[in-house]
Protein backbone atom coordinates (compact mmCIF):
# COMPACT_ATOMS: atom_id res chain seq x y z
CA UNK A 1 0.00 0.00 0.00
CA UNK A 2 1.12 3.47 -0.99
CA UNK A 3 0.03 6.82 -0.47
CA UNK A 4 1.63 9.44 -2.46
CA UNK A 5 0.70 13.54 -1.22
CA UNK A 6 -2.68 14.73 -2.68
CA UNK A 7 -3.58 11.57 -3.90
CA UNK A 8 -5.62 8.54 -2.67
CA UNK A 9 -4.33 5.42 -1.04
CA UNK A 10 -3.85 2.83 -3.65
CA UNK A 11 -3.51 -0.84 -2.80
CA UNK A 12 -4.61 -4.37 -4.77
CA UNK A 13 -6.54 -7.22 -3.59
CA UNK A 14 -6.64 -10.61 -4.67
CA UNK A 15 -10.28 -11.74 -4.72
CA UNK A 16 -11.85 -15.16 -6.31
CA UNK A 17 -8.57 -15.00 -8.60
CA UNK A 18 -8.99 -11.80 -10.12
CA UNK A 19 -6.29 -9.00 -8.97
CA UNK A 20 -7.51 -5.19 -8.68
CA UNK A 21 -6.41 -1.95 -7.85
CA UNK A 22 -8.34 -0.17 -5.25
CA UNK A 23 -8.03 4.13 -4.21
CA UNK A 24 -9.27 5.36 -0.98
CA UNK A 25 -9.58 9.01 -0.19
CA UNK A 26 -9.49 9.88 3.63
CA UNK A 27 -9.23 6.18 4.74
CA UNK A 28 -10.46 5.46 7.80
CA UNK A 29 -11.96 8.34 8.30
CA UNK A 30 -15.48 8.55 10.40
CA UNK A 31 -18.85 7.96 8.88
CA UNK A 32 -20.03 5.90 6.31
CA UNK A 33 -17.84 5.35 3.90
CA UNK A 34 -18.70 5.95 -0.45
CA UNK A 35 -17.78 3.48 -2.97
CA UNK A 36 -18.10 5.15 -6.53
CA UNK A 37 -18.27 2.44 -9.38
CA UNK A 38 -17.32 3.71 -12.32
CA UNK A 39 -18.16 3.58 -16.38
CA UNK A 40 -17.20 0.92 -18.55
CA UNK A 41 -13.70 0.86 -19.44
CA UNK A 42 -12.88 4.11 -16.83
CA UNK A 43 -10.20 3.97 -14.76
CA UNK A 44 -10.59 5.53 -11.06
CA UNK A 45 -7.92 8.00 -12.36
CA UNK A 46 -11.16 9.44 -14.61
CA UNK A 47 -13.07 9.57 -11.16
CA UNK A 48 -10.05 11.78 -8.64
CA UNK A 49 -11.29 15.01 -9.44
CA UNK A 50 -14.71 14.09 -8.57
CA UNK A 51 -13.97 11.94 -5.01
CA UNK A 52 -11.21 13.82 -4.10
CA UNK A 53 -13.96 17.02 -3.70
CA UNK A 54 -16.23 14.77 -1.44
CA UNK A 55 -15.29 15.01 1.99
CA UNK A 56 -16.47 14.24 5.60
CA UNK A 57 -16.14 10.21 4.65
CA UNK A 58 -13.42 7.50 3.24
CA UNK A 59 -14.55 7.38 -0.24
CA UNK A 60 -13.26 4.80 -2.35
CA UNK A 61 -12.91 2.74 -5.93
CA UNK A 62 -11.77 -0.10 -8.08
CA UNK A 63 -10.41 -0.53 -11.28
CA UNK A 64 -12.51 -3.36 -12.71
CA UNK A 65 -10.45 -6.57 -14.54
CA UNK A 66 -8.53 -4.99 -17.53
CA UNK A 67 -8.76 -1.55 -16.36
CA UNK A 68 -6.47 0.91 -15.82
CA UNK A 69 -4.00 -1.17 -13.61
CA UNK A 70 -6.30 -4.26 -12.56
CA UNK A 71 -4.82 -7.06 -15.37
CA UNK A 72 -7.57 -8.89 -17.83
CA UNK A 73 -9.87 -11.71 -15.64
CA UNK A 74 -8.55 -15.30 -16.62
CA UNK A 75 -12.32 -15.89 -17.58
CA UNK A 76 -15.92 -14.25 -18.52
CA UNK A 77 -17.36 -13.17 -14.89
CA UNK A 78 -21.37 -12.46 -14.62
CA UNK A 79 -22.70 -8.75 -12.88
CA UNK A 80 -23.34 -11.21 -9.64
CA UNK A 81 -19.96 -12.25 -9.33
CA UNK A 82 -18.62 -9.15 -9.65
CA UNK A 83 -20.48 -8.00 -7.33
CA UNK A 84 -20.01 -10.47 -4.75
CA UNK A 85 -16.15 -9.45 -5.68
CA UNK A 86 -17.09 -5.89 -4.91
CA UNK A 87 -18.52 -6.44 -1.48
CA UNK A 88 -15.46 -8.64 -0.14
CA UNK A 89 -13.14 -5.97 -0.66
CA UNK A 90 -15.33 -3.97 1.46
CA UNK A 91 -15.37 -6.27 4.21
CA UNK A 92 -11.63 -6.45 3.89
CA UNK A 93 -11.79 -2.77 4.17
CA UNK A 94 -13.81 -3.12 7.50
CA UNK A 95 -17.25 -1.51 5.77
CA UNK A 96 -20.01 -3.38 7.11
CA UNK A 97 -22.66 -0.68 5.68
CA UNK A 98 -21.82 1.39 2.82
CA UNK A 99 -23.02 4.26 0.72
CA UNK A 100 -22.92 3.71 -3.15
CA UNK A 101 -22.61 6.21 -6.05
CA UNK A 102 -22.72 4.10 -9.67
CA UNK A 103 -21.96 5.88 -12.74
CA UNK A 104 -23.36 4.54 -16.00
CA UNK A 105 -22.38 0.70 -16.37
CA UNK A 106 -20.86 1.31 -12.73
CA UNK A 107 -24.50 2.18 -12.04
CA UNK A 108 -26.10 -0.85 -13.12
CA UNK A 109 -23.57 -2.52 -10.78
CA UNK A 110 -24.69 -0.20 -8.22
CA UNK A 111 -28.22 -1.51 -8.44
CA UNK A 112 -26.82 -4.99 -8.58
CA UNK A 113 -25.10 -5.11 -5.09
CA UNK A 114 -28.49 -3.54 -3.41
CA UNK A 115 -30.66 -6.50 -4.26
CA UNK A 116 -27.91 -8.78 -3.86
CA UNK A 117 -26.81 -7.96 -0.20
CA UNK A 118 -29.77 -5.89 1.15
CA UNK A 119 -29.42 -4.20 4.22
CA UNK A 120 -25.60 -3.40 3.42
CA UNK A 121 -26.61 -0.31 1.33
CA UNK A 122 -27.41 3.07 3.38
CA UNK A 123 -27.97 5.79 -0.13
CA UNK A 124 -28.44 4.77 -2.84
CA UNK A 125 -26.61 7.47 -6.28
CA UNK A 126 -27.46 6.91 -9.91
CA UNK A 127 -25.93 8.59 -12.31
CA UNK A 128 -26.47 8.72 -15.82
CA UNK A 129 -27.37 4.80 -15.72
CA UNK A 130 -30.47 2.46 -16.69
CA UNK A 131 -32.75 -0.26 -14.79
CA UNK A 132 -32.02 -2.41 -18.53
CA UNK A 133 -28.67 -2.92 -19.84
CA UNK A 134 -29.28 -3.67 -23.33
CA UNK A 135 -28.24 -0.72 -25.17
CA UNK A 136 -25.24 -1.61 -27.24
CA UNK A 137 -22.88 1.48 -27.36
CA UNK A 138 -23.59 2.27 -23.81
CA UNK A 139 -19.65 1.65 -23.56
CA UNK A 140 -17.98 3.17 -26.82
CA UNK A 141 -20.53 5.87 -27.04
CA UNK A 142 -19.30 7.76 -24.03
CA UNK A 143 -16.04 8.34 -26.99
CA UNK A 144 -18.12 10.38 -28.60
CA UNK A 145 -20.39 12.21 -25.89
CA UNK A 146 -20.52 16.14 -25.88
CA UNK A 147 -18.65 16.36 -23.00
CA UNK A 148 -15.93 14.80 -23.62
CA UNK A 149 -15.33 15.68 -26.86
CA UNK A 150 -15.18 19.39 -25.35
CA UNK A 151 -12.70 18.37 -22.28
CA UNK A 152 -10.25 16.05 -23.65
CA UNK A 153 -10.92 13.55 -21.23
CA UNK A 154 -9.79 9.99 -21.81
CA UNK A 155 -11.66 7.78 -20.13
CA UNK A 156 -11.17 4.69 -22.10
CA UNK A 157 -8.09 2.81 -20.22
CA UNK A 158 -9.50 -0.82 -20.95
CA UNK A 159 -7.99 -3.59 -22.69
CA UNK A 160 -10.41 -5.01 -25.74
CA UNK A 161 -10.91 -8.05 -22.89
CA UNK A 162 -11.76 -5.94 -20.17
CA UNK A 163 -14.29 -4.14 -22.43
CA UNK A 164 -15.90 -7.11 -23.66
CA UNK A 165 -16.15 -8.89 -20.27
CA UNK A 166 -17.40 -5.78 -18.85
CA UNK A 167 -20.08 -5.69 -21.50
CA UNK A 168 -20.58 -9.75 -21.23
CA UNK A 169 -21.11 -9.16 -17.57
CA UNK A 170 -24.33 -7.31 -18.12
CA UNK A 171 -25.86 -8.39 -21.63
CA UNK A 172 -29.29 -8.50 -21.05
CA UNK A 173 -29.34 -7.26 -17.08
CA UNK A 174 -32.26 -6.04 -15.77
CA UNK A 175 -33.25 -4.63 -12.64
CA UNK A 176 -36.65 -3.42 -13.24
CA UNK A 177 -38.73 -6.71 -11.18
CA UNK A 178 -36.78 -5.71 -7.90
CA UNK A 179 -36.14 -1.82 -7.65
CA UNK A 180 -39.69 -1.70 -6.23
CA UNK A 181 -38.30 -3.06 -3.23
CA UNK A 182 -35.93 -0.16 -3.21
CA UNK A 183 -38.42 1.93 -1.12
CA UNK A 184 -36.81 1.89 1.39
CA UNK A 185 -33.56 2.84 0.32
CA UNK A 186 -33.00 6.48 0.07
CA UNK A 187 -31.89 7.04 -3.42
CA UNK A 188 -30.99 10.61 -5.78
CA UNK A 189 -31.04 10.19 -10.07
CA UNK A 190 -28.91 11.96 -11.75
CA UNK A 191 -29.31 12.54 -15.60
CA UNK A 192 -27.65 15.20 -17.74
CA UNK A 193 -29.73 17.35 -19.82
CA UNK A 194 -27.64 16.62 -23.26
CA UNK A 195 -26.83 13.27 -22.15
CA UNK A 196 -26.82 10.73 -25.40
CA UNK A 197 -25.84 7.61 -24.58
CA UNK A 198 -28.02 7.29 -21.62
CA UNK A 199 -30.97 10.03 -22.26
CA UNK A 200 -33.37 11.34 -19.16
CA UNK A 201 -36.19 8.88 -19.78
CA UNK A 202 -33.51 5.63 -18.24
CA UNK A 203 -33.48 7.88 -15.10
CA UNK A 204 -37.22 8.77 -15.43
CA UNK A 205 -37.50 5.33 -15.74
CA UNK A 206 -35.58 4.49 -12.39
CA UNK A 207 -37.01 7.15 -10.34
CA UNK A 208 -40.64 6.14 -11.34
CA UNK A 209 -39.65 2.46 -10.29
CA UNK A 210 -38.17 3.34 -7.07
CA UNK A 211 -40.70 4.80 -4.55
CA UNK A 212 -39.46 7.89 -2.93
CA UNK A 213 -36.51 8.27 -5.40
CA UNK A 214 -35.20 12.19 -5.98
CA UNK A 215 -34.59 12.85 -9.86
CA UNK A 216 -32.43 15.78 -10.71
CA UNK A 217 -31.48 16.56 -14.08
CA UNK A 218 -27.99 18.30 -14.16
CA UNK A 219 -26.01 20.47 -17.06
CA UNK A 220 -24.11 18.21 -19.02
CA UNK A 221 -23.91 14.99 -21.26
CA UNK A 222 -22.69 11.86 -20.46
CA UNK A 223 -19.51 12.29 -18.54
CA UNK A 224 -21.14 15.17 -16.12
CA UNK A 225 -19.86 13.60 -13.58
CA UNK A 226 -16.27 14.24 -14.74
CA UNK A 227 -16.47 17.65 -16.58
CA UNK A 228 -18.74 19.44 -13.83
CA UNK A 229 -17.17 17.14 -10.86
CA UNK A 230 -17.32 20.13 -8.57
CA UNK A 231 -21.18 20.65 -8.74
CA UNK A 232 -21.67 17.26 -8.70
CA UNK A 233 -19.77 16.10 -5.67
CA UNK A 234 -21.27 19.34 -3.87
CA UNK A 235 -24.77 17.42 -4.61
CA UNK A 236 -23.50 14.02 -3.73
CA UNK A 237 -22.65 15.19 -0.38
CA UNK A 238 -25.90 17.37 0.38
CA UNK A 239 -27.67 14.10 -0.59
CA UNK A 240 -25.17 11.71 1.70
CA UNK A 241 -25.47 14.17 4.85
CA UNK A 242 -28.68 16.60 4.64
CA UNK A 243 -28.38 17.03 8.23
CA UNK A 244 -24.70 18.87 7.72
CA UNK A 245 -26.47 20.69 4.95
CA UNK A 246 -29.06 22.14 6.79
CA UNK A 247 -26.79 23.48 9.63
CA UNK A 248 -24.66 24.91 7.70
CA UNK A 249 -28.09 27.21 5.49
CA UNK A 250 -28.98 27.57 9.08
CA UNK A 251 -25.63 29.19 10.11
Amino acid sequence: MSRISGRPVTSSEHVYGLRLCIARWRAGAEGTPLLFLNGIGADLTAAAPLLAQIHGREVWTLDMPGVGASPDALLPYGASTIAAVVMEIADRLGHDILDIAGFSWGGALAQQIAMQFPGRVRRLILMATTPIMGAPGIGWGAIFDDDMQASGLKVQTATPLGIAYQTMAMAGWSSTAYLPGFKALPTLVLVGERDGVMPTCYGQMLASLIDGAVLEVVPGSHLFPFTHAAAVAARISAFLDPSATGQQAAA
